[in-house]
């Protein structure tokens, strides 16, 4: 019997035409992987990157028990756990962090390729460092995302890098030979122009790495020339960083207001742990909260005064309006009366009609031909 890739759903992550639960890429994982699996033991199969489930569900439909699984991002992982129950196949999968308990005893391990080669770093490291000595990494992508350098990043840790035949725009990499394993270090940096000087600490696939991209300079020079925020910043009604990444935005209010305390989210676990090494960097750590989660789904409604927001405008390799949108609805409800979200966005996008409709009243604080910042405030 096959295994129904049809009936797997995206949800609670974002769905639409465009974008899939599973494609080309998981079913040539899986079927290069299909003799190893077989030979595997209960709890040797490990699956890291596995968007909503389909390499997980898979193996554990055709037999695997105790298969391991990390997803960087909070909805994927709940998503596993839907489609997990809707297969009946709940009892066979776990999700954990990506550590050493993870790797530790992987006879097998299927990879979805990130796009980072930092990531793809990390990764490689950890399961050299942890999984059994005859591990097998079978290591899949789109070829459009997909480069020769992820060839030498796994070189770096394993003897053997062989090169499958390419399938429906999908190829595989298939890693033996283990050695020279290595936990994951973030990526650091000094922005020196940010109050004086600001640590940054990224891990691999944190976005925009050990940097401040562009569109967080826009946001928080539009900031710092209104001296905002004019309230909250206390510990029960902490500043916002919503969709935090690498908690360079929490991080300076921290800093720019020495007694202020700063919440921050993000659905991503590679994001978050960036978040607090860069506030352990910098000695704000106590007074910034790290979440990991589905946008403000831990803040009651009307609680906070202020929020920042830098929105991702894709899901996966999707561009996609319905992650933004899902996070103005959030930071709506989030918001007390009067409350003020300052939001940038690529110009482009024209996001204001939404945050009229989502918040409130919206103005623009800045603007160039790239980037728009605007102040929304709850009515």
């Amino acid at each position: 019997m096959s295994f129904p890739f049809d009936a797997l759903r995206r949800r609670p992550d974002s769905e639409g035409e465009d974008l899939v639960a599973a494609d080309a890429a998981d079913r040539l994982i899986l079927d290069e992987s299909a003799t190893a699996r077989q030979a595997a033991g209960d709890g040797e199969i490990v699956v890291i990157g596995d968007t909503h489930g389909a390499l997980a569900l898979a193996a554990a439909f055709h037999g695997a028990s105790d298969v391991r699984v990390h997803q960087d991002a909070l909805s994927g992982e709940r998503a596993l756990a839907l489609n997990a129950a809707a297969l009946r196949l709940t009892d066979r999968v776990s999700s954990f962090p990506l550590d050493a308990q993870l790797l530790r005893g992987a006879r097998v391990v299927l990879l979805r390729l990130p796009r980072s080669l930092d990531a793809l770093r990390d990764i490689a490291g950890l399961i050299a460092a942890h999984a059994r000595t005859d591990v097998v990494v079978y290591a899949g992508g789109r070829l459009k995302y997909m480069s020769v350098a992820m060839n030498t990043v796994l070189g770096e840790f394993f003897d053997t890098v062989d090169v499958t035949h390419a399938r429906q725009k999908s190829r595989v990499l298939v890693a033996r030979g283990p050695h020279g394993g290595s936990e994951p270090v973030p990526a650091s940096a000094r922005i020196a122009d940010l109050g004086g000087g600001l640590e940054v600490r990224a891990y691999g696939g944190a976005f925009a790495g050990a940097r401040l991209d562009v569109g967080t300079r826009a946001l928080l020079a539009a900031m710092d020339a209104t001296g905002t925020p004019a309230a909250g910043g206390t510990v029960d009604d902490p500043w916002v960083d919503l969709a935090c990444g690498t908690g360079i935005v929490a991080t300076w209010l921290a800093l720019r207001h020495p007694t202020a305390y700063v919440y921050a989210s993000d659905q991503s676990a590679v994001a978050t742990a960036s978040t607090k090494a860069t506030a352990a960097a910098n000695g704000v750590a106590e007074r910034v909260h790290v979440a990991r989660a589905d946008g403000l789904e831990e803040r009651a409604d009307a609680s906070a005064s202020f929020i920042a927001l830098n929105p991702p405008f894709h899901s996966g390799a999707a561009v996609t309006t319905a992650v933004a949108e899902g996070l103005f609805i959030d930071a709506g409800r989030a918001l007390r009366t009067g409350g003020e979200l300052w939001c940038v966005w690529n110009s482009p996008l024209r996001y204001r009609p939404a945050l009229e409709r989502f918040i409130g009243p919206t103005r623009q604080a800045s603007r160039d031909a790239k980037f728009t910042v605007t102040v929304s405030t709850k009515r």
